[in-house]
């Protein structure tokens, strides 16, 4: 079907494009991008006026939980969740059930998916048999069935030795290795962050130089191998600083971080132990997400992701020390920008595409989406003036832990094209099969 997006303001600073356009989509591409088109017969002409039409939004981690935990999310819950929240793409972490370590695995990802008829998944690969950090996993096969980069996210690799071998291995095939930077025995126990916020509340700390120092040795890994490295959910100032000077450098190294890593801190932590609040890494002080905004802005964080989270009410609503790490984030992620620095100015809209979807798709190695004719028909519609309550019922995942339960935000996804199929219809789910 023929659709006719009259109006739009388009943004892509892939082309040099933010101002207003109508786009026209025929198939699985854009057919045209200009001024008054034409409608062809029989085209489905959308209202587009007031709106910011972006190519699509890519989330280059999150956790879909299937095989193995299909309570907490499947993929087209995940799915619908992603769609939800203005996403085309997502990239899937490998800590399933089987462990996503060889390419029967991968497959198997990509095909649900394409049954759900929403986004395109694209299914991250085990760096290690397992994730134990022993054996190297079946990296090439899993290239082959599509895998877009490896991590043994969840842990991370925390034998050095191991680590090289892994990226010595996946330089070879053109993917990165995307870090989950933990020293294990520097975190072990820890459930909150080391600091004002563990002595506060009495709990076990976990040290910010557990990420820290992983990231540095991570970074002289990638010094000594060439191959890419993408620092996974960094929490940190200093951390971050790392990366800047290794980029300053010319090394291969990106990183990603989390709206709740941006806007939230310890300090939001309080003796009613919210385990919304109970993250991996662990929520920093208020300077580091200060830093991290920073970061944003600067250009040194590349990605915006939401380590999306899914947990069953009952590894929530627990004692904070045994409940499961993590939320959900997929369909707050784009409000969550919006409210906080775009609409009040603090973020352009160009630098927020950057963040949200064309940096992610040249980490992952995916093609090229711009909004020009040609191109594939992968776009995101949001409307800005959208005002949006997270609730349980809002939600499309199928697990609620959200940290923004009851907040209002303002602005969200309103359409979503998908190959030219429009799988999200002013703010309603809508699959390619429906």
């Amino acid at each position: 079907m023929a659709y006719l997006l009259k109006g739009a303001h388009v943004v892509d600073p892939q082309v040099g494009l933010d101002d207003v356009r109508d786009v026209l989509i025929d198939g699985e591409k854009i057919a045209a991008v200009g001024e008054a088109l034409e409608a062809p017969e029989g085209a489905c002409v959308i209202d587009a006026s007031g709106k910011y039409l972006v190519p699509g939004l890519v989330d280059m981690h999150v956790h879909f939980r299937d095989p193995g935990f299909e309570y907490k999310e499947t993929i087209e819950t995940g799915a619908r969740a992603a769609t939800h929240g203005g996403f085309t793409d997502v990239a899937t972490m490998p800590n399933t059930d089987p462990v996503t370590d060889t390419g029967a695995e991968v497959r198997y990802q990509i095909d649900r998916a394409r049954e759900a008829g929403l986004c395109h998944v694209r299914p991250i690969g085990a760096l290690t048999v397992g994730e134990k950090g022993e054996q190297l996993a079946e990296i090439g096969d899993m290239v082959m069935e599509g895998a877009v980069a490896f991590s043994d996210d969840g842990h991370g690799v925390q034998s050095a030795g191991m680590m090289r071998t892994c990226m010595e291995y996946v330089s070879q095939f053109d993917r990165v290795v995307s870090a989950h930077c933990e020293i294990e025995s520097l975190t072990t126990h820890g459930v909150i962050n080391e600091g004002r916020a563990s002595t506060r509340l009495g709990m076990f700390g976990w040290p910010a130089l557990g990420e820290e120092l992983e990231i540095y040795r991570d970074i002289e890994l990638c010094r000594m191998t060439g191959c890419a490295l993408h620092i996974a959910h960094i929490s940190t100032g200093k951390g971050l600083d790392l990366v800047r000077a290794a980029k300053a450098e010319g090394l291969p190294v990106t990183c990603e971080v989390a709206p709740h890593h941006l806007f939230l801190s310890e300090d939001d932590v309080t003796d009613a132990y919210d385990t919304n609040l109970k993250m991996n890494p662990p929520l920093r002080t208020a300077a580091d997400a200060a830093a991290l905004r920073a970061g944003v802005l600067d250009g040194s964080i590349d990605c915006i992701v939401t380590d999306h989270a899914p947990h069953a009410p009952h590894e929530k609503d627990c004692e904070w020390e045994i409940a499961f790490f993590g939320i959900v984030g997929l369909e707050t992620s784009l409000p969550l920008m919006l409210t906080n620095l775009v609409l009040p100015g603090t973020m352009s809209w160009s630098r927020l595409v950057e963040v949200m979807a064309v940096n992610p798709r040249a980490c992952l190695r995916l093609p090229e989406v711009r909004v020009e004719a040609g191109s594939a028909a992968d776009l995101t519609l949001i409307d800005p003036a959208a005002e949006v309550t997270v609730t349980p019922e809002w939600l499309q995942s199928r697990s609620k832990n959200s940290a923004w339960l009851g907040a209002t935000l303002t602005g969200a996804a309103s359409d979503v094209f998908v190959d030219g199929h429009r799988t999200l219809t002013e703010g309603v789910v809508t699959p390619r099969t429906a």
